[in-house]
């Protein structure tokens, strides 16, 4: 049962959509340790309805800040994350700043420019657990600091 159960996920085509738009930026300093920090103001809307069937636990869905460095081809960090218990919960739109700090060793973030990408994991009740993400690039932080 459990195999037909996890099978039946595969006959599945998602189609999620998510908008982020960043409102503003709070601040964007260098701290005394010379790395620096951004927080800003984000609206987040997603539609993740489709991403349930009846085999769906949970989904865990998160935004990273995504971009490259001279020394890294590809830097994540997380700014804000969520668990989605059923559909009725799947459609939302949150206005906050970010969870966590958004901060870079080192200062590479002057004039950057970088994704914004809203990933999710999909815990099923049976089977295997499933990942996908939208990427939305276009954002740049200030020239200087702030």
């Amino acid at each position: 049962m459990c195999a037909m159960a996890s099978f039946s996920d595969n006959l599945n085509s998602p189609s999620p959509s998510a908008e982020v738009q960043v409102l503003n930026i709070n601040w964007f300093q260098k701290q005394p340790n010379g790395n620096d920090e951004v927080s800003l103001t984000l609206n987040i809307s997603a539609d993740l309805q489709s991403l349930f069937t009846w085999n769906t636990k949970q989904v865990f869905v998160f935004l990273a800040a995504e971009y490259e460095t001279p020394k890294n081809s590809l830097n994540q960090i997380s700014l804000w994350d969520g668990i989605i218990p059923s559909k009725e919960h799947s459609k939302f739109t949150i206005h906050t700043s970010n969870k966590y700090r958004f901060i870079d060793q080192g200062s590479n973030l002057r004039g950057k420019e970088f994704n914004l990408t809203l990933h999710w994991h999909v815990m099923p009740k049976t089977g295997k657990m499933s990942a996908s993400k939208i990427v939305i690039s276009g954002y740049h932080l200030p020239e200087e600091y702030r």
